[in-house]
């Protein structure tokens, strides 16, 4: 009897040490601390361009007079990854206007959404469900006056100990009824990984 119980407290012990052994410590971390665990494209890389990029809109001399009696109308074109790697460059666009529409100086046209936009004002119109003195009209809608396009690359060179990889974030305002590049900047990142040696 006594070895049976001393062997079934050994096996609980067992178990709940198994147990804590194999489930994962999941804590918070800081969105907006820097990352250096590797030289990718990470999370804090695309908090800089953000915060470089639209700081350097906002303060340009001809865009601060644009922008001081009324919220001009852009759209933004997808940024155009050049690199090697998988970056999520919707995601790079995303806060860049959502920076940009908090700052209260611009509107926006989604055109990601016109799909789904213009099934809606179908639905309106045509599914016998709507009122339609309040159905959206199609025609209606605001024709941006500028558009926001840009591209990342990169740079590689390694050697047996150190891998340093170079990027190069660029964004340009174009007005479209002139074809004139009104705004331009670039930010760049460079970032340098060392491989340890035995005793180094």
């Amino acid at each position: 009897m006594r070895r049976n119980l001393l062997s079934f407290f050994v096996l609980a012990a067992f178990a709940v040490f198994a147990g804590c052994a194999s489930t994962p410590v999941v804590q918070y971390g800081d969105a907006q601390s820097l990352q250096t665990v590797s030289t990718d494209f990470s999370s804090s890389d695309l908090q800089q361009i953000a915060s470089s990029m639209v700081d350097s809109l906002l303060v340009f001399p001809p865009i601060v007079e644009a922008t001081s009696q009324r919220r001009p109308v852009i759209t933004v074109d997808s940024i155009k990854n050049k690199t090697m790697q998988h970056i999520d460059t919707e995601s790079i666009t995303d806060s860049i206007r959502a920076r940009l529409i908090q700052s209260g100086k611009f509107r926006f046209i989604d055109r990601t959404t016109d799909e789904a936009a213009l099934e809606e004002i179908r639905t309106q119109q045509e599914g016998g469900m709507t009122d339609q003195a309040t159905a959206v009209k199609s025609g209606k809608q605001i024709g941006a006056e500028y558009m926001l396009t840009g591209n990342i690359s990169e740079i590689e060179q390694r050697n047996a100990r150190l891998k340093d990889v170079y990027y190069k974030f660029t964004l340009n305002l174009k007005n479209l009824s002139t074809g004139i590049l009104e705004w331009s900047s670039e930010k760049e990142i460079r970032k340098t990984s060392r491989r340890r040696t035995f005793g180094g």
